[in-house]
């Protein structure tokens, strides 16, 4: 019977530690996400298909389409390996100025930014959930070379990415 108690209160810890990493609401964000917000939810996102090409950061955020993991054909394999029913696709950058971004996602998906063969990893993270339009934003410190950004375990088939210089 102690085995039981003890086991029931460790999995209520492990549930209060797993919340207490996940933020819930606009106002819960590391820093400001007004900017990317909008970029997220303005109707005139372009729309990209999986492993399209852009020749330099787009302008306003995007819709990237994505497509079962196994057909989504990445360049890279993920760092993350994609759960059964998800979704996953990528876009290439050829010459993105080169600096400190913002790159924003409007729901939950795991994001591998792979710049001259390596991956990088965010500067700063920041995500909370109950906030319409923006699921987490990560900084990024991106060279001139080329780019490419691989999204995997998206529960959707299409996902918002917003790529905006930080503030």
């Amino acid at each position: 019977m102690r085995v039981f108690t003890f086991l029931a209160v460790l999995m209520l810890g492990a549930t209060s530690v797993l919340a207490a990493e996940e933020p819930s609401g606009c106002d819960k964000f590391k820093w400001p996400i007004e900017r990317e917000r909008a970029a997220l939810t303005a109707p005139d996102r372009a729309k990209l298909a999986s492993g399209s090409e852009q020749a330099a950061l787009p302008s306003s955020a995007i819709t990237l389409g994505l497509v079962a993991p196994q057909e989504a054909k990445l360049p890279t394999p993920p760092e993350r390996a994609p759960k059964d029913g998800t979704f996953a696709g990528f876009t290439g950058i050829k010459a993105p100025k080169a600096g400190l971004y913002t790159i924003s996602l409007s729901a939950g998906a795991w994001l591998d930014v792979v710049q001259d063969g390596h991956f990088l990893k965010p500067v700063a993270f920041s995500g909370a959930t109950d906030c319409d339009g923006i699921r987490k934003t990560m900084k990024y410190e991106l060279s001139g070379q080329p780019v490419v950004l691989q999204v995997s375990g998206a529960k959707d088939n299409s996902l918002s990415i917003a790529i905006l210089p930080a503030q």
